[in-house]
């Protein structure tokens, strides 16, 4: 299989997965168990899980990046008001934590620094 062709299907699979991710977390957010926002908390787990293993089993930003694009532009889409006027998610507490945390989410996992490189500076067998 041509590599390019490879990336490309990695980077829209990783994209989808966290489309789905971010539609999932963005409808289940407001689930609460008393004065407990579970749904918020499984949310956030879900999606940091999500990213975190992406970048882990790919060893790649990009597939990492891709998967929370798809789930920042879930939250975005779903978020909003549709073309008939309802509103999915009404603009409460939860819902602007969610919102916030999701790019937050992404921003930690893209840019945390690679175990293997790190690993290969300390390493002197490397040398």
């Amino acid at each position: 299989m041509n590599p390019l062709l490879s990336r490309l299907a990695t980077l829209l699979v990783a994209f989808l997965v966290g489309g789905v991710y971010g539609l999932a977390g963005t409808i289940a957010h407001s689930y609460a168990v008393g004065w407990f926002p579970l749904g918020l908390v499984l949310a956030i787990i879900g999606s940091g899980a999500l990213l975190v293993a992406v970048r882990l089993l790919t060893a790649d930003r990009w597939a990492a990046l891709a998967t929370g694009v798809g789930m920042i532009l879930a939250t975005l889409v779903f978020s909003g008001r549709g073309p008939g006027g309802s509103v999915i998610v009404p603009q409460t507490q939860l819902a602007v934590v969610w919102t916030i945390a999701v790019p937050v989410l992404v921003a930690i996992v893209v840019a945390w620094p690679d175990p293997r490189r790190a690993r290969a500076d300390t390493d002197p067998a490397a040398n």
